[in-house]
């Protein structure tokens, strides 16, 4: 895949969708990929058949609120720092790097570490989308772990987490987060070339950039790009309506909130009550679980079909909401454990969303 302006306004938006409200937001990111590709040249990106069996692996991004990545903004040098904690931790350099998650912001850091360095990026992720907690990526599923962990900020400061499974890894490096202001860099899932065929997303930078084209496709021709982003992701239009109501707060390092949507059109007299813990968990219409993570829940604007994140979702906004099927390894009885619905603390059942009930 050739990077260039047009491929990453793709990638980004197409990210953007796949965050599930989520992620980051992708604009900065876009900014960052496109003065590294201008001060560096355009990375290398290469598919995981490609991998050499023997290849030194690592996963690059970042950790934290979006809502106060919008304000605290990457000086630049910090997936560096995090990179080269790393390589000195394990005393050996890197050979690749892959992103934990193609959501959001994170679609786009590994394109800048990768013209930074000069390492190929492999397309292939751990999670198909975006979801709030280190754990929650498809190598926890295959028993990889996640440490050591480093752990880098604008400061300069660096630090490395060594921990007994994957959930203390995400417990201790998000206290660090928190303490260098609830976003940091990181790398983790060190993994060789042949362990990333095996337990990674393959193909969802390409992904993402279909997403992208399609929405950018849809304006072009005066089509529905809200009808566009579902058939491009594979799901459907859930709910239609308008933002009555949102709470949201940052709290223990995540961006904790609550959405109600009133229906209009097809969906008129009825409500949507969405919860997320930086990406959209779960969705009731009215008493009717209508969707809930793994899958994605996705809000976009009724007219463009642009997605929409947790932090932006404002009182009065004319949204869509799409649900769209997420990778086959998160409906498996290990993947539900991990990020299906009773790992937020919701205790009911997970329906994929291509057989929850239809809209009335």
């Amino acid at each position: 895949m050739k990077i260039d302006r047009e491929v990453l306004e793709a990638i980004s938006l197409g990210a953007a969708v796949l965050g599930a409200g989520g992620g980051g937001d992708p604009y900065i990111g876009k900014l960052m990929a496109m003065q590294a590709i201008a001060d560096h040249g355009p990375p290398t990106i290469i598919g995981v058949d490609d991998l050499p069996d023997d290849a030194r692996c690592v996963t690059i991004g970042s950790m934290g609120a979006p809502t106060v990545a919008v304000e605290k903004l990457a000086g630049g040098n910090e997936l560096i720092a995090a990179l080269r904690a790393l390589e000195a931790h394990h005393g050996a350099p890197f050979t690749h790097l892959t992103s934990f998650e193609v959501g959001g912001v994170n679609s786009m850091l590994p394109i800048v570490a990768a013209a930074v360095t000069g390492l190929p990026l492999v397309d292939c992720d751990g999670m198909g989308r975006a979801f709030p907690e280190l754990q929650m990526c498809t190598p926890t599923i295959f028993g990889v772990p996640a440490a050591p962990v480093s752990v880098a900020d604008e400061k300069g400061n660096t630090v490395v987490v060594d921990a007994i499974d994957n959930r203390w890894a995400e417990r201790l490096a998000r206290s660090v987060t928190i303490d260098m202001g609830a976003v940091s860099y990181i790398c983790l899932y060190t993994q060789s070339g042949a362990d990333v065929r095996r337990t990674m997303i393959p193909d969802t930078l390409a992904l993402a950039r279909h997403i992208g084209e399609a929405i950018l496709g849809a304006h072009s021709v005066s089509g529905d790009p809200v009808e566009a982003v579902a058939a491009a992701g594979g799901g459907r239009r859930l709910f239609d309506g308008k933002v009555v109501d949102i709470s949201r707060r940052t709290e223990a390092g995540f961006a904790r909130g609550a959405v109600r949507i009133e229906g209009s059109g097809a969906d008129h007299g009825t409500g949507l009550d969405i919860r997320f813990q930086n990406e959209n968990l779960i969705a009731w219409r009215d008493e009717e679980l209508l969707a809930s993570v793994p899958d994605l829940i996705v809000l976009v604007e009724a007219d463009t079909g642009q997605p929409i994140t947790t932090e932006d979702i404002r009182y009065g906004n004319r949204v869509s909401v799409l649900g769209l099927p997420c990778d086959g390894r998160w409906r498996t009885e290990a993947g539900l454990e991990i990020a299906g619905p009773r790992a937020f603390g919701y205790d009911v059942d997970y329906v994929p969303v291509d057989e929850s009930a239809d809209k009335p």
